[in-house]
């Protein structure tokens, strides 16, 4: 039986759609103005998470389309909806590293929420997508901080 998009499994989904969407230009922004010594670091690791949030923008909103939702899909509707804030312009390239690892923990903290929904709605194949992305942004989030011991 095919799942279908409940407003919890909607509610659930657009969230994620709008904090990647966000996070995909808050991670262009840094990409571009990092300075400082540990530019060509930050400058492709940066590149990287775009890269991974964008897949990630993509499965999301096509999951929703595939059990009959709507994602959201304006920067307008981004931003009201997301958890988290876009870029201020001004940040230092430790500012950057922290903020990114703070958005990866809020929405990890958000998708162990939608896990659970998904589960209780008998989607898995959805809850599949959610852990997915809750692993690889843990492990970013580790290095993240791990970087910002030194």
């Amino acid at each position: 039986m095919q799942a279908t998009a409940t407003q919890t499994l909607t509610d659930v989904l657009n969230k994620q759609i709008a904090n990647c969407g966000v996070l995909y230009i808050k991670l262009h922004n840094y990409h571009w103005f990092v300075k400082g010594e540990n530019f060509y670091e930050l400058h492709a690791k940066f590149e990287e998470f775009y890269d991974e949030i964008t897949g990630y923008l993509d499965e999301l909103a096509e999951r929703l389309l595939a059990i009959n939702g709507k994602p959201l899909a304006t920067m307008r509707d981004f931003l009201q909806r997301a958890t988290i804030t876009e870029a201020t312009g001004n940040e230092t390239p430790q500012q950057m590293v922290q903020n990114i690892a703070n958005d990866f923990g809020t929405i990890i903290s958000e998708l162990k929420q939608g896990i659970q929904n998904s589960e209780n709605e008998n989607d898995q194949a959805t809850a599949d997508i959610l852990i997915g992305m809750r692993s690889s942004l843990e492990k970013h989030r580790w290095m993240l901080t791990s970087f910002l011991a030194k």
